[in-house]
């Protein structure tokens, strides 16, 4: 039955997914129509294949299976063994299962009794906790409502008594700010007009004070050409006296450039006798000096005569040293040498004389073998 279901409800799937397609259902599951449905526990795989044709020719094939299930079978319960059972031991058996079933309701009774008292008594002491609490609230809400409105009332009447005061006190400030600038404004038109007049009278002076400036700054300017005219003759003078001052400056300039040039002369003729003198001077030291050089570099050289003969006569006597030196480890290398040759020529007997002895202790132990060797093969013959 169930591969069928399936089977029809990829036939329904494919028919509405693809219109081109062909179903066929092979190998249908038919065992299980004989047996009982409740000893059905396998059923056979259901192979399904869904060809569909399309424009290009090509073709897909699905195949679908259960998988296998292998449920076991329920057990039934063990029969009891003894089977030889009296009427009066099940109608005991009877009568203790109603007792415990009517003691099991009992108990279920009394429990769910309790439970309802329990339950009954939380609600009465929840309703009387919230009683208590809607009239402690309700008592703590009208005292603060009341407590709220007295405030409201008394805050009220100190505003309006304050609006009061503060309307008295602005009309007050009114009063006097009018008063205040009808005073302004009639010291202000007092001050124009005074201002005004002043103004007139100080136009009126600055007229006059105009009339006199020009009246000065004419004596002025004529006091002015007559200072000027003055100022031109004086100047004419003095550029006359400036004229004839430079022409005196010019003489004696000249004359002092002739008394210079004359005793450049003087002066040029002082400097070659004094180069003269100087280079006699220069030319004796130089002689002088040379003559020095020439004695310093000859006692020099004579220190350097010295030196070379002092060194030649050390190295003479360093190499005589030497030689002495040479011939005295000479000497004693070769008396070494004689020594060590002697010692070399002595240990070679020694170890020559060694090798001898154990030679001959060699030659009498070969010879005591085969001494042994020979009296073993004599006697076993023997």
């Amino acid at each position: 039955m169930l591969s069928q279901a399936i089977a029809f409800y990829l036939l329904l799937l494919f028919e509405f997914k693809f219109k081109p397609c062909n179903l066929v259902i092979v190998n249908m599951a038919n065992a299980t129509r004989d047996v009982p449905a409740a000893f059905q526990y396998t059923t056979e795989p259901t192979e399904v294949r869904c060809q569909e044709k399309t424009r290009g020719g090509l073709s897909y094939e699905v195949i679908l299976s259960e998988p296998e299930i292998k449920a076991t079978p329920p057990k039934r319960p063990n029969s009891p063994n003894n089977k030889n059972v009296s009427i009066q031991d099940i109608e005991d058996k009877l009568r203790a299962a109603e007792e415990r079933r009517q003691q099991l309701e009992l108990n279920k009774v009394a429990a769910l009794s309790a439970q309802i008292m329990k339950i009954e008594e939380a609600s009465r002491k929840k309703d009387e906790q919230t009683t208590s609490f809607i009239a402690t609230t309700r008592d703590a809400l009208e005292q603060k409502m009341e407590t709220h409105i007295e405030k409201r009332e008394a805050y009220i009447t100190e505003l309006k008594n304050k609006m009061k005061d503060h309307i008295e006190v602005v009309e007050k400030t009114r009063l006097s700010l009018e008063q205040q600038c009808d005073e302004v404004r009639s010291a202000l038109e007092d001050k124009m007009n005074t201002a005004s007049h002043q103004r007139n009278e100080n136009i009126k002076k600055m007229l006059e004070r105009l009339k006199a400036h020009e009246e000065q700054v004419h004596t002025v300017r004529a006091s002015n050409a007559v200072k000027f005219q003055q100022i031109e003759g004086t100047m004419q003078e003095k550029l006359e006296q400036a004229k004839l001052r430079r022409e005196q400056l010019e003489q004696e300039q000249k004359d002092k450039l002739r008394t210079h040039h004359s005793r450049t002369i003087e002066i040029k003729s002082i400097h070659e006798a004094r180069k003269t003198e100087v280079t006699t001077k220069m030319e004796t030291k130089l002689t002088s000096a040379e003559q020095n050089r020439e004695k310093e570099i000859q006692r020099k050289l004579d220190i350097c005569k010295k030196h070379n003969e002092r060194q030649e006569e050390v190295k003479e006597n360093i190499e005589a040293t030497e030689g002495v030196l040479k011939t005295e480890r000479s000497k004693r290398l070769e008396s070494k040498l004689s020594i060590a040759e002697q010692n070399r020529e002595k240990e070679i007997q020694r170890k020559l004389e060694i090798i001898k002895k154990n030679e001959r202790r060699a030659e009498i132990v070969r010879q005591n073998k085969a001494n042994i060797s020979d009296n073993q093969g004599v006697s076993s013959s023997g």
